[in-house]
């Protein structure tokens, strides 16, 4: 691996674009360390500590906690981009345009990046009326409302334009980069934090340490599982030339939705929260103290299972609308492929469909094991911080990406990758 690494600086154009990645990111965690003007950072940093809004915390590599510039994060784009692909569903023009080449994901993008502003500027406006019932705004005007919205949402469009950024000039996917240094950002203040524990002794650390490394492990071995269904070629000849004949495979993920599901459900569960702060009605009130993880020490079995629920469902659903069993089947019928025993047509894409949801559900329960180990750690394990579970899966699945990207400037190259 290290040799990888350094074979990949010897490459000036590796080079520059890996040094341009980094610069980016640097870029960011300072905009993350930036406070807004005009705000009680102390009376902020107590209600994101704990509930959802820690959750949030982590995607923003603890710029929420500040009331940093960067406070919104990339949640914002990653919603338009969800509501986009939940769109080329129901609307036959939005799903015309995504096969359309790049010429329709251009526009798909473009109306991602106006959505991402609006929601931005709407979830500025409502974090700001969420901290004013904490005394976190102390000049509640209207000069200092429109100052701190206007800087939230224009931190999350430079956030946005910083990933686009390394896509073009960089390595890897740019809002995936920036997810990631949000959270391997937080690792040394958690590490120090252990070691800082009246609690903390020998057995202690030993037993994080192996959790930690089994966790990782685990995330790996997922990460990569697939299921592999054969595909053969039929043998056409042209001419005095044989094409085709060759055997093959269909790789489908264990964990097709990848974090998809985890996103979508934490979405779910802050929406009633963040209405309850507005309208003072009996029952969202109450809905939202059913949805918050804790209660009285213990987890809140009523949230937990809502969680684990809502991540099954949606881990079905996303892979359903990234992986059209129908649009495959089709495509290996017109290049002469077929699954050796199944009939061409709609016999393949039920067959697919089929084992595609026998191993979907493995994969969603692993990702609410996942998604609810920060919370048995903080119950039960007296952990001071959110450690594990999504930031690990996330950490992780980028990393992976980001090595294959990098393998692939090296191949090209002749020379050898990370993952060999």
């Amino acid at each position: 691996m290290w040799r990888a690494i350094l074979n990949a600086f010897r490459i000036k154009e590796i080079r520059n674009r890996i040094l341009y990645t980094l610069a980016i990111l640097a870029l960011y965690r300072f905009g993350a360390n930036l406070t807004v003007p005009g705000v009680d950072v102390n009376a902020i940093t107590k209600q994101v500590e704990s509930g959802l809004l820690g959750i949030m915390d982590l995607f923003s590599g603890g710029a929420l906690g500040k009331f940093a510039v960067f406070s919104l994060g990339i949640m914002p784009y990653i919603t338009a981009t969800i509501i986009m692909q939940l769109l080329q569903v129901v609307i036959p023009k939005l799903e015309q345009l995504a096969k359309e080449g790049e010429v329709g994901r251009r526009k798909i993008n473009q109306i991602a990046r106006y959505m991402t502003t609006g929601l931005a500027l709407i979830q500025s406006v409502a974090m700001v009326f969420y901290f004013r019932n904490f005394n976190a705004i102390p000049k509640f005007d209207a000069m200092h409302i429109i100052l701190i919205v206007a800087t939230l949402t224009a931190g999350t469009t430079l956030i946005m334009w910083l990933g686009e950024l390394i896509n073009i000039h960089g390595i890897g996917n740019g809002i995936s980069l920036l997810i990631f240094a949000s959270i391997v950002s937080r690792i040394p203040g958690q590490v120090l934090t252990i070691f800082r524990l009246k609690t903390a002794n020998i057995i202690f650390i030993i037993l994080f340490a192996a959790i930690a490394v089994g966790v990782i492990m685990a995330i790996i071995e997922m990460t990569q599982g697939e299921r592999r269904i054969p595909v053969q070629y039929a043998k056409r000849i042209v001419g005095r030339k044989v094409f085709g004949g060759q055997s093959t495979y269909l790789p489908l993920k264990v964990n097709q939705a990848g974090v998809m599901p985890i996103i979508f459900a934490v979405s779910v569960l802050l929406f009633p929260a963040t209405i309850a702060q507005f309208a003072n009605v009996g029952w969202l009130t109450k809905l939202a103290n059913l949805l918050t993880p804790s209660a009285q020490g213990t987890i809140n079995p009523f949230y937990a299972v809502i969680y684990i629920l809502l991540i099954i469902f949606f881990a079905y659903f996303y892979s359903a609308i990234t992986f059209n069993p129908m649009d495959t089947a089709d495509n290996l019928r017109r290049y002469g492929g077929f699954i050796p025993g199944i009939r061409p047509g709609k016999n393949t894409a039920d067959y697919l469909s089929h084992i595609l949801n026998r191993i979907t559900l493995p994969g969603a329960i692993f990702l609410a094991m996942i998604a609810l180990l920060p919370e048995l750690l903080i119950t039960y394990g007296n952990m001071p911080f959110r450690f594990g579970g999504t930031s690990i899966l996330i950490a992780v699945s980028v990393a992976l990406e980001t090595m294959r990207q990098l393998e692939s400037q090296l191949i090209m190259r002749d020379y050898e990758g990370f993952l060999k």
